[in-house]
């Protein structure tokens, strides 16, 4: 089973992430990690900090000659701005943040607990999942995730072809799918920064290239939309997960819901296996498995919630009424917001094609994809 942990606080000496079941034979290319890397610290709207660090990752195990050999991999990120045994706690919790739970839960510090739950943790689990992104390129798979609102105000993607929409992407400060929509959304952003205020948005991720069959029906927590949404639910501040149609399938008809199936000869050698459909409202997922279709999913980003003008707090010493507390923070981070979730659903969709098709070697997993291919377009 393809899986990974991390560990590492914000300000400490380096965070890490060790990823267990990762096929051998490979090829690592790690500038391909410090891409996303470097995309997860970019995007409008962040702040001082990320002019501090310049995130790069160092593979300490598993690879040998460029390849992975199969036993785990050890990814880690440096932290420049290590300065955790200077600083001092916090004395009042800040609303949003896990500061008060965090404190009460282990009768300790809010610094103890707000170290681990920053979302500075989560540059190990972009390097995962850019490590992920290799393997699934070698199955044709790519997940491509993007900006689709911010506040209140929505980013039209325009039309174009996958390699065309990504140039638009890594071209737009904001990681959106339409520039003519980027001036007006950093203005926003401005002006939210100097009301002393922050903003989040909407994340949506893309996946091309799924063999039908990822995921199964058979057990609850084997659903692969149910891990989905676990793994993006769990990234820091994103309050809701949706996949295809979402909450929308809760307003309409079932016949304005679910896709009708076609076929196509001329496409049977393809992920579709020629099955088509003319809408994809299920999101290419039914009953917890993957139909052929791309994967649509998309995530609801809180605004940040450390305030340049605090909210009402207390002092947890005293119960006094006082300020909240403030620690240097982001207007906006909903651009990195969708380098993480894009992240890590590819780590997700990677660990759902070792579950179909083995994982010792990439050649055993290449021969088991094709012959799965060939038994199923004959189905």
């Amino acid at each position: 089973m393809l899986r990974y942990w991390t560990a590492g606080e914000s300000h400490g000496k380096t965070l890490l992430a060790l990823v267990d079941g990762f096929p051998a034979g490979v090829a690592i290319d790690t500038d391909l990690i410090d891409v996303e890397l470097k995309r997860r610290q970019g995007g409008y709207g962040r702040g001082g900090r990320q002019r501090i660090e310049t995130d790069k990752v160092d593979v300490r195990t598993g690879i040998w000659h460029g390849e992975t050999i199969g036993s785990p991999i050890a990814l880690e990120v440096v932290n420049r701005d290590y300065k955790l045994e200077r600083l001092d706690d916090l004395p009042r919790p800040r609303p949003g943040h896990g500061d008060l739970t965090g404190a009460v839960k282990y009768l300790g510090s809010i610094r103890g607990v707000l170290e681990r739950a920053s979302a500075r943790e989560t540059a190990v689990r972009v390097a995962a999942g850019a490590l992920a992104k290799q393997l699934l390129a070698e199955f044709g798979i790519n997940v491509f995730g993007y900006v689709l609102e911010v506040g209140p105000e929505r980013i039209e993607p325009v039309d174009g072809t996958l390699e065309e929409l990504k140039a638009i992407r890594d071209q737009s400060e904001l990681y959106s799918l339409n520039l003519d929509r980027d001036p007006a959304i950093k203005a926003l952003i401005d002006q939210t920064g100097k009301d002393g205020d922050t903003l989040g948005g909407i994340i949506e991720v893309r996946v091309d290239g799924c063999p039908f069959g990822l995921g199964t029906h058979a057990q609850w927590d084997t659903k692969l939309d149910g891990r989905l949404a676990q793994a993006v639910m769990a990234v820091q501040a994103i309050k809701g997960v949706e996949i295809g149609l979402g909450f929308e399938a809760a307003r309409r008809p079932g016949s304005q819901v679910h896709d009708p199936i076609h076929y196509d000869e001329s496409r049977k050698n393809t992920s579709t296996l020629g099955y088509e459909r003319p809408t994809n409202n299920a999101g290419g997922l039914e009953a917890g498995m993957t139909n052929g279709q791309p994967i649509v999913i998309r995530a609801a980003k809180k605004p940040i919630s450390t305030l340049a003008k605090p909210l009402a707090s207390i002092n947890l010493d005293t119960k006094n009424p006082e300020e909240a507390s403030y620690e240097r923070s982001d207007v906006c981070a909903i651009s990195a917001a969708s380098v993480i979730v894009e992240n890590v659903v590819a780590f997700e969709i990677a660990r759902a094609v070792v579950d179909k098709f083995g994982g010792d070697s990439l050649a055993e997993m290449q021969a088991r994809y094709k012959l799965f291919q060939e038994m199923a377009a004959e189905r």
